[in-house]
């Protein structure tokens, strides 16, 4: 029996080619938001293939290109360590004047893990490039 593979909006879009509207989870708009201000990523190993990327930008539309911008970091993330895949375990994002940030964690592996959050770092990593989204 194969197991059904579900990828992220990110990943969604490059395979088909356009941009897509998610109305269940992940990111709702996969360009970058015009006037977007990235601030960078802070990366932390919390215990062999658990990481968590804390997030920072001003200019979101809203928690969508908060959560986009975590994902492209940990599609990196996975490539830089060697690892193909990633599967997102949680992702909270906030905002206080005009200030967003986003806490996310996931697992990154050299194989396609189980569950429905789980994203092909290579396949990610070009859509961000591709809609103005930075990586780590």
């Amino acid at each position: 029996m194969r197991a059904a593979v579900v990828i992220s909006p990110l990943a969604s879009a490059v395979l088909a080619g356009c941009v897509v509207s998610q109305t269940q989870g992940g990111a709702e708009h996969l360009a970058a938001p015009d006037g977007a201000v990235y601030e960078g990523v802070d990366t932390r190993l919390l215990d062999g293939e658990l990481v968590n990327f804390v997030v920072a930008m001003r200019g979101a539309r809203g928690p969508d290109d908060v959560t986009a911008y975590a994902e492209c970091a940990a599609a990196q993330y996975a490539l830089i360590r060697g690892y193909g895949f990633a599967r997102q375990v949680r992702t909270t994002v906030d905002e206080k004047n005009g200030a967003w940030t986003g806490d996310a964690v996931y697992t990154i592996s050299p194989a396609l893990p189980r569950g429905t959050r789980t994203i092909d770092a290579e396949v990610v990593v070009a859509a961000c490039r591709e809609n103005g989204i930075p990586t780590v």
